[in-house]
């Protein structure tokens, strides 16, 4: 299996050292490029086309959210993975809405940041333990839609599968417990995406849980495969 090409974005030198550091003792990844500044990481982007992309939101010139945005605008099949100080609920929203599939704390140790890229690599979407809690306690907090007024544009199938995906069910979980083939299932997620206008798992857990569904399962580093 080829490693995971990595692209480190952050503006601190020792910082973006010691990510490399860290990441070295892991064969399954290959840091292929770093950043100090947005418009770097939007031009190392296009360049090296990273799989995953390690992003700080603050950054001389263009911040990390607006870098993320151009990005995934160019090359929606990079990961971008958020790895800052900042766990502000605007902060968060923001970069989920500009297409990061993952929001890390800088105090995660090497095991989380590791496993956080892996996920990302894969298309899951991937939060630290902290930001977990603010986005569920945020979300039980909305008033909830009633699941039969939500997106009228799914099927009723679509929307079941809207509900378990915002738990962070993934396409073998669903299967299995709708008895339906993988195919079937990557289908209805694919039409989902398309009917809702996202461009990715992340993006379709946010709008399912704006809107109130999926909120019962709980978990502490909750995951969408």
């Amino acid at each position: 299996m080829e490693p995971i090409r990595v692209l480190i974005a952050d503006d601190h030198p020792f910082y973006r050292e010691g990510v490399r550091t860290m990441l070295s003792v892991a064969s399954e990844i290959d840091i292929v490029g770093e950043a100090a500044r947005g418009d770097e990481a939007i031009a190392q982007a296009v360049a090296l086309q990273p799989d995953v992309i390690l992003m700080d939101l603050k950054m001389p010139g263009i911040n990390g959210i607006e870098a993320t945005r151009r990005i995934l605008h160019s090359s929606p099949h990079i990961g971008v993975l958020v790895l800052t100080m900042f766990d502000a609920d605007e902060s968060v929203f923001a970069a989920m809405r500009a297409g990061a599939r993952g929001y890390l704390l800088k105090d995660v140790d090497q095991e989380e940041v590791v496993r956080a890229i892996k996920a990302v690599s894969r298309g899951e979407a991937i939060f630290s333990p902290a930001i977990a809690r603010r986005l569920i306690h945020y979300f039980a907090a909305l008033r909830p839609v009633a699941a039969d007024l939500a997106f009228p544009e799914l099927t009723d199938r679509e929307r079941e599968i809207l509900q378990m995906i915002a738990q962070g069910h993934s396409n073998a979980e669903i299967a299995e417990r709708l008895l339906l083939r993988p195919k079937t299932v990557q289908n209805h997620v694919s039409n989902i995406f398309s009917k809702l206008q996202v461009a990715d798992r992340a993006q379709a857990i946010v709008r399912a849980r704006e809107a109130g569904l999926g909120l019962e399962r709980n978990s502490d580093y909750p995951e969408a495969k």
